[in-house]
C-alpha cells in the first residue's frame, strides 16, 4: 500500500488531537478562507488554520489539492517509519487503529460533547482537567495521558505544525 493510503486512513494530524493550529503564509489566507478553513490569528498575530480542521471528512482532507503548505510539509513519525520501511503497512495501520481506540476510550469517559464549538477529544479532556468543578476524574486523566503518550511516541516527530 502507498504512504498516502496510511494518511487517508488516519486523519490524526487534522483532527486536533496532535496539533491545535497549522501556520499559514500570508499569501495562503484568502485561499484557505475560500475553501472554508477556519482561519484564526495566533497570539503573535500570525495567521493559522485551527485544528480540528473543518475540511476533514471521514479522516480525509476535502481540500487536499488546495491544502496549505504547513499541511503539505508535515510527515508524522509513523509516516516516516513506513517510508523508511522500518514498519510494514499492516503494522502502521495497527498503530493508527490503536491511536483511534485510545482516543475513543477518552471520549467514552468524558461523555458526549455538548459544546457547539468543534474541539478535539484531547482538548476536551484537558479542559476537563482545568474545570471549575474540580477537574476530570482520575479515569479521564489516565485515559488522556495514555492517549497523549501513545500519540507522542508514534506520531509526533515531523516538522511541528505549530512552528512557523
Amino acid at each position: 500500500m502507498s504512504l498516502s493510503e496510511l494518511c487517508r486512513r488516519c486523519g490524526l494530524c487534522c483532527d486536533g488531537n496532535l496539533f491545535s493550529h497549522v501556520p499559514l503564509q500570508g499569501s495562503e489566507v484568502e485561499a484557505a478562507r475560500r475553501t472554508g478553513l477556519d482561519v484564526v490569528a495566533l497570539a503573535d498575530g500570525s495567521p493559522a488554520v485551527r485544528q480540528g480542521c473543518t475540511a476533514l471528512k471521514d479522516r480525509r482532507c476535502s481540500v487536499y489539492a488546495e491544502r496549505p503548505e504547513g499541511c503539505r510539509r508535515y510527515d508524522c513519525r509513523l509516516f516516516n517509519e513506513l517510508a523508511g520501511k522500518r514498519v510494514s503497512f499492516e503494522e502502521a495501520l495497527a498503530v493508527v487503529a490503536q491511536a483511534h481506540a485510545l482516543l475513543s476510550a477518552v471520549e467514552r469517559v468524558l461523555g458526549p460533547d455538548t459544546d457547539p464549538r468543534p474541539s478535539s477529544v484531547l482538548e476536551r479532556a484537558r479542559f476537563a482537567d482545568w474545570g471549575e468543578d474540580g477537574g476530570s476524574s482520575s479515569e479521564t486523566r489516565a485515559a488522556r495521558e495514555s492517549a497523549e503518550a501513545f500519540l507522542d511516541r508514534h506520531f509526533h516527530g515531523g516538522p511541528r505544525r505549530f512552528e512557523g
